[in-house]
């Protein structure tokens, strides 16, 4: 199983430090190649991993970036973390919702997404921070163990070591999206979805974003247009839970699904192969 960068930290909310560093990983190119540029999309990857297979469960995975014109940087912000309005895009996702608040900017989550056919479907139990900088906005994730929503026997219990969105400001009306992620899939993939994953399912993953930003302020208008609590946290109603309630998720202690062997089935080729977490 991959270490990762907080394989031997301890369970903490993330602080400015933390963003920081999430910041600098997505700003340093240095020592990166641009290995495909398609629909606006580039994805990134260590040009000595560039030709590696587990690039996905590498310690520098690769990361993906889209230029978003007429979407403002607070519009994509409120996009990734509205989930009544995920619901109408992320057309991937099984399952969604917020299990409680740590602190104003922390959250606990669960997240569930169909894996491209024959494979098992993926979940997430995450620990979620956001933090507005200036004209810059991060969220970043990474896996906890919640005693109440153990793994699932349908399910395979996936691990974000580190997950992230950073989205920066380029003028009043277009902005960059950076996405990095850091995942143990659990399981012996079969090269064709690692290879899925990080050249199509990803990239396609972004461009939809894109779209759904597009849509999101008319959108927003008909649904609850004032409530934001990931920007009013007076307005957030979940339940509070304590650090102490959480323990970190360890790619090693799941079960390892063996699903290197499995074909991929050409019959399921569609726009919802794809899944951010």
């Amino acid at each position: 199983a991959s270490g990762g960068a907080r394989g031997a930290m301890p369970l903490h909310v993330p602080d400015d430090s933390d963003f920081s560093s999430f910041k600098e990983q997505c700003e340093d190119h240095e020592g990166w190649s641009a290995r495909y540029n398609k629909g606006g999309v580039t994805v990134w990857c260590r040009e000595e991993e560039c030709d590696t297979v587990q690039k996905l469960k590498a310690r520098r995975a690769p990361f993906f970036l889209i230029v978003c014109k007429d979407v403002t940087a607070e519009t994509l912000y409120d996009v990734l973390h509205d989930t009544s309005y995920r619901k109408k895009w992320d057309t991937n996702m099984i399952d969604t919702f917020d299990i409680g608040r740590l602190t104003v900017n922390a959250d606990v989550g669960y997240y569930s997404w169909k894996c491209p056919s024959p494979l098992k479907n993926r979940d997430f139990v995450t620990m979620r921070s956001w933090l507005p900088l200036g004209s810059d906005y991060m969220i970043i994730n990474y896996s906890v163990k919640h005693p109440q929503y153990p793994p699932k026997k349908d399910y395979v219990r996936a691990v974000s070591l580190l997950t992230g969105y950073l989205i920066q400001s380029n003028g009043a009306n277009c902005c960059t999206l950076y996405y990095l992620t850091q995942v143990d899939p659990k399981g012996s993939l079969p090269k064709w979805v690692v290879n899925k994953v990080s050249q199509f399912v990803a990239p396609k993953a972004m461009r939809k974003i894109y779209k759904a930003c597009l849509k999101y302020p008319e959108w927003k208008r008909k649904h609850n247009p004032n409530l934001k609590p990931w920007m009013y946290p007076e307005q957030n109603t979940l339940p509070c839970i304590s650090l102490s309630e959480l323990t970190l998720q360890r790619a090693d202690s799941l079960e390892n699904i063996d699903e290197s062997g499995l074909s991929e089935e050409k019959a399921q080729h569609s726009d919802d192969d794809e899944a951010v977490s």
